[in-house]
This record gives C-alpha cells, structure tokens and sequence, in this order.
C-alpha cells in the first residue's frame, strides 16, 4: 500500500470528520485508532487517517505520539501529511497545536525553508479567517459560545497571537488578498516570510475556492496544519490531478442489534440534540458528580437501567451538562480530573453496553468518543453513508468487536441528529 496522503488527527471525532471529507471528495480512506499493529491488514486505499487522543494531553506526549504516526504514515507512501487539528483551534498556551507543528516540521520538511501552512477555515460548517482571525458564522470566536471548550477554552480569535504563544518560531500569516489572487501569490506571499524565518503562516479562507488555493500550495510541501476544510482543498487538489484510483472501499454487511447513545459532550447543539431525542427515545440523564465521586455505583445503576429496555428500542445515556453546571463541577473537582472521570465512567458504560449485546453505537463528544473507542479496544474505521456534515458512519475493522458506530464532536449535527444516526448505524 503506498498512500496518496496522510494524516495526524488530535482527537477520534476530528478523524472521522476529516476522513469523511476525503471520501466525499473521491479518496479512498480508512480511518485507524492509533498508529495500527503490523498485523492490521488494511485495503487498499488513498488516505489514512490516524486517530489520535493528543489534543489535551500534555505537550510532550502528543508531539511524541504525532511523529510516530507522521513516521509510519511517511513510511507507507505519503508525500503529503496534515496535522489535523479542531476547526476552533481547540488548543492552550502550552499546546497542542503549536509543539506538534514544530516537531513534525523539523521531522518532515527538513532543508525546506516554507513556512507550515496552518487555517482551520472551513467556510461550509461556517469557520472562516480573516486577516488571521477566527469566526464562527458572523461572530469572532471569542464572542460565540464555542470559546468555552471545558478543556480548552479559546478567547482569542487572532490565531497568530495564539500559535505564537505555542511556537518555537515565529508566525506569519497569509492574508485573504494573497488567496484570492491564487496560488502563485500564495507561494510569493510564503517565499516572504520564509526570508524572515517564519515557521509556520496562519492562512486566510473565507470562501470554499479558497481551500482549493491553499490545498494546491500545501500539497507541494511535506506538511501542513488544519481542519477538514483544508483536507477538503489537499483531497481535491489530488482529485483533479487523476491520482486516486477510483472506487470506494466495500463496506462489511450490518450488523444489526440493539442501538445506544452515549452524549458525553456539553455543547449547546449536544443539549438540544438530546432535548429532541427524548420526545422518541427512553433517556437517562446521568448525575455528574455521582460519575465523578462514586463512578462504579453510577455506571451500575445506567447500565441495569439500560438492560431492561435494550430489547424493545435504542436508548440514550447522557453525562452532558450545561456550561454552568460544569463550571461548578471543575471548581469542585479540578478541570482535568472531572473531565477524565467523566471520560472513563462514559467508557465503562460503553463497554457494559457492548457486553449487553450492543453493536450499533452513537457517541457524542470528541474527548468522550476518545475514551470509548480505547476502552473498546477498536483499531480502525471503513466510512459509510454520511449522516451530517463532518460525522460519517462507521465499520469497524480489525481488533475489537464487530461494530457500527457514529462518533459526533459535540457541536456537530442538526437538533434531530441522534434519529438520523440511528437509522444510518446498522
């Protein structure tokens, strides 16, 4: 297998919105859990994308875990490989964006002076840059209600000032007037700052044309930094070129069986999503502090909850909390702690559910996917039909059970998205 392109996702629902975006555009893609075990055997395909859980990890491990995907991915073939980041730069002071890019680019692109192209632009889910600032619709990011990530919070919408505060190097960025003009003044715009020893330029994209601009400069060197939007511009830009081989990779039969959610996420669509789900569906709404100080006793009593309807229909199991209830959790229990503890209660119930016969699975939110996929033991992804934009289904190859999954980040997916999955999760 020698590989059009690769990617390094920091967190499981990033890779599969990302691996989703390569399918759509004619790549053939699998998604994996980590960097797979020599004796996964992997089709045929374009484009991997390894799923990795480095997004709120401690700096050091993630840049440890990124070149060892980045060097496995590069030794199957990759000319090419994105550092894929969340589409809100989910990241702090310390990280994660900022080290990784640093450490890839001195592994990947050594004797190149370019600096790393870097946009979580993706104008069709309304993440825009202009003049290196980040918005969410018509808001900057600091003023929408995507700024208070329980791990990540980000109030700064200027994306030079904060991969700055990350880097080693310096920043630049690659405004909307260079885009615009197209891929020439792209490449003039980044010979400049490669001159003033820029490491790494935050790119402006407003429109869709423009990741078709940024994607045809970034696929001329080893690596670049981003959301799906710019896979979308590298995906296309390989399409037009008539590299992919064509068609889609066989998905496995279904499997059928009973269904559950998890929702582990806190946003405001995960909220609502649940709200409707429950004009449909038996939901169980999970005490947080109970998760976080006697999690054994909680998950026994969800899951004895569970058992007794699985047999007549899907069932939700929700940890989620509003934004303020959260707040008051962390100030009791620590930030990490109660998120970790709330990760793994979620991840146990998973496994409980799996153990009850569930095969067909929907979890919502990025770090609780994370948690649930590892415990699960799952090593990789074949993408089915698309169930919203940036959430595929999925069939799980490999190591685990036999499965069928939808893993949602938490602001992914219209108000009836839950109903949706389960009709596409079979």
């Amino acid at each position: 297998m020698s590989l059009l392109l690769g990617a390094v996702a920091d967190d499981y629902t990033g890779a599969s919105d990302l691996a989703n975006t390569f399918t759509k555009a004619g790549l053939r893609t699998l998604q994996t859990i980590g960097v797979p075990e020599p004796g996964l055997d992997l089709p045929d395909v374009d484009a991997v994308v390894v799923a990795l859980k480095s997004r709120s990890i401690p700096a050091q491990e993630a840049v440890a875990l990124s070149l060892e995907a980045a060097r496995w991915l590069r030794a199957r073939g990759a000319g090419h490989v994105l550092f894929k980041v969340c589409s809100t730069f989910d990241s702090t002071d310390a990280g994660n964006i900022g080290p990784v890019t640093d450490a890839l680019r001195a592994e990947l692109c050594a004797g190149d002076p370019r600096p790393v192209i870097v946009t979580p632009a993706f104008p069709e889910t309304g993440r825009t840059v202009y003049l290196g600032h980040l918005f969410v619709g018509p808001l900057l990011l600091s003023d929408s209600p995507l700024k208070d990530h329980p791990l990540n919070p980000m109030h700064d919408s200027s994306l030079v000032r904060v991969l700055r505060r990350q880097s080693e190097g310096e920043v630049g960025l690659v405004d909307l007037a260079s885009v615009e003009a197209g891929a020439d003044a792209v490449r003039a715009r980044l010979a400049d700052l490669a001159k003033a020893g820029t490491g790494a330029a935050i790119a402006d994209a407003v429109f869709d044309r423009h990741l078709d601009v940024l994607g045809e400069v970034a696929l001329e060197a080893p690596l670049s930094t981003g959301a799906s939007g710019l896979g979308l511009g590298l995906a296309r830009t390989l399409v037009r070129a008539g590299r992919s081989a064509g068609s889609a990779v066989a998905l496995p039969p279904d499997v059928g069986g009973p269904a559950a959610i998890l929702a582990g996420s806190c946003s405001a669509a995960t909220l609502a999503q649940i709200v409707e789900a429950e004009k449909s569906l038996p939901v169980l709404r999970l005490e947080a502090e109970a998760l976080v100080t006697n999690a054994s006793a909680a998950v026994g009593e969800a899951l004895s909850w569970a058992r007794e309807r699985l047999a007549h229909g899907p069932v939700l199991i929700a940890a989620s909390g509003t934004p303020d209830q959260v707040a008051a959790l962390q100030a009791r229990h620590g930030r990490a702690e109660a998120g970790h503890a709330i990760e793994q209660a979620s991840a146990a119930l998973a496994q409980g559910l799996v153990e009850a016969g569930v095969r067909r699975l929907v979890v919502a939110g990025g770090e609780t996917s994370g948690a649930v996929v590892d415990r699960l033991g799952l090593s990789a992804f074949l993408l089915g039909p698309e169930i919203a934009p940036g959430v595929p289904a999925l069939a799980s190859v490999g190591a685990g059970p036999d499965m069928r999954l939808a893993l949602k980040s938490g602001n992914f997916g219209g108000v009836d998205f839950f109903t949706r999955a389960l009709d596409l999760v079979r």
